[in-house]
């Protein structure tokens, strides 16, 4: 017999977590941390089999304009082989009711099956990712990147270019700055100051790091880089309008594979991938594919419906991916 319970012991949900197969820093207590941090509600439930915990859900309450809804990234955490999922589909239905939400949104760490869910019209995080194994040594890791990433990193080296890493809330303001300079060449929408210092310090002391390439005493370079479970995730970046033809990024991301290996975790998660030429995000692609690896895909973002309202916001957003050309 299936319960849900709120679980408010980091221990316990920490423990779960980082044992199971699923694991992944979207599901993390320190995720709902700094979700609570800026405002939202969240909810931290474990399922229970006969007063066994057995899985998580953590969901988070999002209000936009164009509806209220819970969201899951990264989870539920639960044996989707079993029959717990249809049972925890109307216990999730029955708190989105109680707090006006017209859907839920999950994307658990799983390969893509049949959830019966409606398919979601826009991605929750990401879906598609580039990972690189860490299994082999520095040199061995060399040899299989591509011979120009390769040549950048000896060049980046050459020039004199510094990588440090940092934890200091000082440096959120450097990221800010060189990220609103790489939505000025690649058009996205930037993420705001005090989503990034509330990452930073839910994530502290142990999850997280800034990565500086600086040359000449000049930044160029930044990026946030998660460490959590059994893999590093490059998860936020910005890089300099200036000195352009100093290949700074390439070295930063050299030092921060080399950290993670050192970590002695499993592999180096690049975070967001496409193969599709169209999108606007596959220049970024080819420069992480670059470092080697390999492709992996996870289920996408299913809905589950809860009114009928949830179909103005699925046209809406439907026309939102192809005007962003996600």
């Amino acid at each position: 017999m299936f319960k849900l319970k709120p679980i408010a012991d980091q221990p316990v949900w920490e423990n779960f977590l980082l044992a199971s197969d699923q694991v992944n820093f979207l599901q993390s207590w320190q995720w709902g941390q700094m979700h609570q941090t800026l405002g939202h509600q969240i909810w931290r439930l474990g399922v229970y089999q006969d007063n066994h915990l057995s899985g998580l859900i953590q969901l988070i309450k999002v209000k936009a304009k164009r509806a209220t809804y819970l969201e899951c990234p990264g989870g539920p955490v639960i044996d989707w082989s079993g029959s717990v999922h249809p049972w925890l589909f109307k216990e999730l239905t029955q708190i989105a009711r109680e707090n006006n939400a017209s859907f839920i949104r999950l994307r658990p760490n799983i390969f893509p099956q049949d959830l019966g869910l409606n398919q979601a019209p826009m991605h929750l995080h990401a879906e598609t990712t580039w990972v690189l194994p860490l299994s082999l040594s520095e040199a061995e890791l060399l040899k299989n990147m591509r011979k120009t990433t390769r040549y950048l990193i000896k060049k980046a080296s050459k020039l004199g270019v510094e990588v440090s890493q940092s934890t200091d809330e000082k440096d959120i303001d450097r990221l800010v700055k060189l990220q609103q300079e790489t939505v000025d060449r690649k058009h996205f929408v930037p993420f705001s100051r005090d989503y990034f210092l509330a990452e930073l310090n839910s994530f502290l002391p142990d999850h997280i790091r800034l990565f500086k390439a600086s040359y000449q005493g000049r930044l160029l370079a930044i990026a946030m880089v998660i460490f959590y479970g059994y893999e590093a995730v490059y998860h936020y970046s910005g890089s300099s309008n200036q000195d352009r033809e100093v290949p700074a990024s390439y070295l930063l991301q050299w030092e921060a594979i080399k950290t993670a290996k050192k970590m002695g975790l499993k592999r180096y998660n690049f975070w967001g991938y496409t193969d599709n030429p169209r999108h606007r995000f596959f220049g970024p692609s080819l420069f992480k594919k670059g470092f080697g690896g390999h492709e992996i895909k996870y289920l996408p973002a299913q809905d589950l419906i809860i009114s009928p309202s949830y179909w103005l916001n699925y046209a809406l957003e439907t026309l939102r991916r192809k005007w962003r050309r996600l």
